[in-house]
């Protein structure tokens, strides 16, 4: 890259900063919010909000506003994405720590690496690369494990699995991503995505009676701080900030997220909730952590 047109370090550092920190911290804020306000009525309204803050600020900005061939791009997208990964997510965290939650969602480069190599093609199934999700899964089966006597309690397993088909939802959304029409700019598909995801959420979470059991006057200032900082921080800076490094450095340097939001994760819930840290944790934390590393790091060989 030019040197001239190389941002200034410190905005490169803080935007790292605000993916790998913020994005990390926004599994305890969910935690906190999940036990006052009913999940998925909780993340309607963090994505409806942002939704309409990204959508309304680029339409201001004079963006294109998306074709009906985009939107329904969109719409499949939230659908995976908002109403899947993140609805599952948020309502397993009202049953799983959310450290650990972090960790499980670390799974979704192994994932989307199977769905590389099995439905694009543009993936090899190395020995390196075999063995990385064998490590991945092993984590998975250490968190899950009744047999394995390494202390701590085994994580729910209905949460378990509700974040697992979380993690493949997205990373069916990622290969998806790569065949569906979508608006040209990443902010203004973001946005709609986030948008019609926030609506879907919504009309979910009224099905399943959530809005009967919300009482705002209930609700503590702990949890609406939670709403807004997922909202501001999490939603509208941190992607804001994701795209930004997008446009100035490798995919490879930007994805290195993947590892260290869950580490972030795991610390803030010890230090913050009191949430357990043992052997169990540890060693299916580290598990994934490895597994996600050599995934994120190998080549992409196409297939002949």
């Amino acid at each position: 890259m030019d040197s001239e047109t190389r941002p200034s370090t410190w905005k490169t550092l803080l935007a790292f900063s605000i993916i790998y920190f913020v994005w990390g911290s926004t599994f305890l804020a969910i935690r906190i919010g999940v036990h006052e306000v009913p999940p998925l009525l909780f993340a309607a309204m963090r994505f409806l909000v942002a939704g309409l803050v990204l959508f309304g600020w680029m339409m201001a900005k004079g963006e294109s506003a998306p074709s009906r061939r985009e939107w329904f791009g969109a719409t499949v997208m939230a659908l995976l994405i908002f109403v899947g990964d993140y609805g599952l997510l948020f309502w397993a965290e009202q049953r799983v720590p959310s450290g650990i939650a972090a960790v499980m969602m670390a799974t979704i480069p192994a994932f989307m690496a199977l769905a590389e190599i099995v439905f694009l093609r543009s993936r090899q199934l190395t020995v390196s690369l075999a063995v990385a999700l064998l490590i991945g899964i092993a984590g998975v089966a250490v968190l899950m494990s009744r047999s394995l006597d390494l202390g701590g309690a085994v994580i729910d397993s209905a949460g378990a699995v509700a974040l697992i088909f979380g993690a493949v939802t997205w990373s069916l959304a990622s290969v998806l991503s790569k065949k569906l029409p979508l608006p040209g700019s990443k902010v203004v598909s973001s946005g709609a995505q986030m948008l019609v995801g926030g609506l879907m959420l919504a009309a979910v979470a009224a099905g399943r009676g959530e809005l009967r059991q919300f009482h705002p006057t209930a609700v503590s200032r702990g949890a609406w701080i939670a709403m807004v900082y997922l909202i501001v921080m999490g939603s509208i800076v941190g992607f804001t900030a994701y795209v930004w490094l997008i446009h100035h450095e490798s995919p490879t340097k930007v994805g290195t997220y993947a590892y260290v939001n869950p580490v972030v994760a795991v610390v803030l819930g010890y230090f913050v909730a009191g949430e357990a840290v043992g052997a169990r944790t540890v060693v299916g934390t580290l598990c994934v952590l490895v597994s996600v590393v050599v995934i994120t790091t190998a080549g992409k060989a196409k297939t002949a």
